[in-house]
C-alpha cells in the first residue's frame, strides 16, 4: 500500500494509537520509578534501623556478663565477731570488716608478700567494693557460717572487668591506663588458674543504684516501671473505655461534643514534657504526693495515655457494623444491653490492641518522669508505689551521664532490655489483633 492510499481517518487513528502507547509507557515507567523510590526508602530505613540496633548490641551485650573471682573465704570469727556479741547485737554482723576477709583470700591465691604494701594495694584493687555487701549478706542470712571456709565468687572491680572484656587499650604506656602492669599480671595468674572468669550478670537485673558500675543494676527501675504500668492499666483503661463509650454511643452530637473530640485529638499530640509539668504542679505541689514516687509517675503517664486509648477505643467501636446494633435493639435489648452485650465484646480486640500500644508508649517515656523527680539515687527496692523509685528509661538516662567506661555497656545493655520489653508488647498487640480480628 502506498502513502497515497492512506486516508485521513486512517492517519488519525494511527496517531491516536501511537499517542496512547506513549502514554501507557510513560505511566508504566512512572509506576516503576515509584516502586523503586519506595523500595529505596524501605531499604534506607532498614539500614539505619540495623545500624542503630547493631551499635547498641555491639556496645551492650557484654553487660550481661560480669567478671568474678573465685576465692576461698575464711569467715574468721576474730574479724566478724571478736567479742561474741552477735546473738545479742545483730549490728555486729552488719559492720564487720568483710573486705579484709576477701583481701586475705586473694593475697593467698596470688602469693602476695604481706610486707609489700604496693603489691597488696594493687591486689586489693582487683576486688569490687561491693564485696562488703556480698559477704555481709551471706553471713547475715546464715550466721553459722562464721568460723568456716567457703568458696565464694566475688565481683571484680569495674576497671578489671573492662580490661578483661578488652574495653581498654592495654598496649599504651602504663601511666595512661587505669590498670597497671602488676594488676595485669595478677589477672593473667587468676585466669590461668581458672578462678577468674565472666559469669552471667544477674546483678544487672537485681541490684539498685550504685556509683560503682559493677554493682549497679536495674532492679529498682524494673520494679518502679512495673508499679507505674500497673497504675496506668488500672486507671487509664476503664476511664478511657468509659469515655469512649459515652462519646460514641450516648453523647448527643452537638458543638460541645465536637469541642471535646477536637481536644482529645489535640491532647494525643501534646509533647510528653507538658504532662510532666502538669504532674509537678498538680500531683506534687498541689496534692502533696511524694516526689520520685511511682504513684506520681503512674498518674502522669495515665494522663498521657488516656487520649491514645480513647481514640483507639472509639475507632474499634465505629468498626462494629450498625447492623449489630440494629439487630440487638430489634430483639428487645436496651441501649445499655446493646452496647455492653454486643458492641463492646466485638470491639474488645481493637481496644486491647490500643491499650497495649499506649502502655508501650508510656513505658518508654523519660521527659515527664524527669520533671517529677524520678532521677533520685535509689538503692533499695520500693515496697509500695509511694516509695522512692525510678524507671527503666530514666535509669538509662542517668547511666548515660556517668564518666566510667563500664557504664557505657550498662547503658546499652539497659537499652537492649527496654527494647525487648517494647518489642514483646507490640508483638503481643499484633498477635491479639490478628487472632481476634473480625472482618465484616
Amino acid at each position: 500500500m502506498t502513502d497515497a492510499s492512506l486516508t485521513p481517518a486512517t492517519t488519525a487513528t494511527g496517531t491516536r494509537s501511537h499517542t496512547r502507547d506513549i502514554g501507557l509507557k510513560a505511566r508504566y515507567a512512572a509506576e516503576r520509578r515509584f516502586r523503586a523510590y519506595g523500595l529505596a526508602a524501605v531499604a534506607l530505613g532498614l539500614f539505619f534501623l540495623f545500624l542503630l540496633l547493631g551499635s547498641v548490641i555491639a556496645q551492650g551485650y557484654t553487660a550481661f556478663w560480669q567478671t568474678s573471682i573465685q576465692l576461698d573465704i575464711e569467715f574468721d570469727e576474730e574479724v566478724i565477731d571478736p567479742d561474741g556479741n552477735r546473738d545479742s547485737d545483730r549490728m555486729v554482723l552488719l559492720t564487720a570488716n568483710y573486705p579484709l576477709l576477701a583481701q586475705r583470700a586473694l593475697h593467698e591465691k596470688l602469693g602476695v608478700d604481706p610486707d609489700d604494701r604496693a603489691a597488696r594495694r594493687d591486689a586489693n584493687s582487683l576486688l569490687s567494693q561491693g564485696v562488703r555487701t556480698q559477704l555481709r549478706d551471706i553471713v547475715v542470712s546464715d550466721p553459722s557460717i562464721i568460723g568456716t571456709t567457703r568458696t565464694v565468687w566475688v565481683l571484680a572491680h569495674g576497671d578489671i572487668d573492662s580490661a578483661a572484656k578488652g574495653q581498654f587499650d592495654l598496649t599504651v604506656e602504663e601511666s595512661r591506663r587505669r590498670v597497671n602492669d602488676r594488676q595485669l599480671g595478677y589477672m593473667q595468674t587468676l585466669e590461668e588458674a581458672g578462678v577468674m572468669e565472666g559469669r552471667f550478670n544477674t546483678g544487672l537485673f537485681t541490684f539498685g543504684a550504685s556509683s560503682r558500675p559493677e554493682t549497679a543494676g536495674m532492679g529498682v527501675a524494673i520494679i518502679g516501671s512495673f508499679y507505674m504500668m500497673a497504675i496506668v492499666l488500672v486507671l487509664a483503661l476503664p476511664i478511657g473505655v468509659a469515655a469512649s463509650i459515652y462519646l460514641e454511643e450516648f453523647a448527643p452530637k452537638n458543638r460541645l461534643t465536637d469541642v471535646i473530640e477536637v481536644n482529645i485529638n489535640n491532647l494525643a499530640a501534646v509533647p510528653s514534657i507538658v504532662y510532666g509539668l502538669l504532674g509537678l504542679a498538680v500531683f506534687i505541689n498541689f496534692a502533696g504526693l511524694p516526689r520520685s514516687a511511682a504513684v506520681v509517675g503512674g498518674l502522669v503517664l495515665t494522663l498521657m495515655t488516656l487520649p491514645t486509648i480513647i481514640i483507639a477505643t472509639r475507632a474499634a467501636l465505629k468498626a462494629v457494623p450498625p447492623s449489630i446494633r440494629a439487630a440487638a435493639l430489634g430483639v428487645g435489648a436496651s441501649k445499655m444491653q446493646m452496647v455492653f452485650h454486643h458492641v463492646l465484646p466485638l470491639a474488645a480486640p481493637g481496644i486491647l490492641t490500643g491499650t497495649i500500644i499506649g502502655l508501650a508508649t508510656a513505658l518508654g517515656e523519660t521527659a515527664p518522669l524527669l520533671l517529677i523527680g524520678m532521677v533520685a539515687f535509689v538503692a533499695d527496692y520500693p515496697a509500695t508505689p509511694f516509695d522512692p523509685s525510678t524507671a527503666l528509661p530514666v535509669q538509662i538516662y542517668m547511666w548515660s551521664g556517668q564518666a566510667e567506661r563500664a557504664f557505657v555497656e550498662r547503658t546499652s545493655g539497659a537499652i537492649i532490655i527496654l527494647l525487648l520489653f517494647l518489642a514483646v508488647m507490640n508483638i503481643t498487640a499484633i498477635i491479639l489483633r490478628r487472632r481476634f480480628e473480625r472482618r465484616w
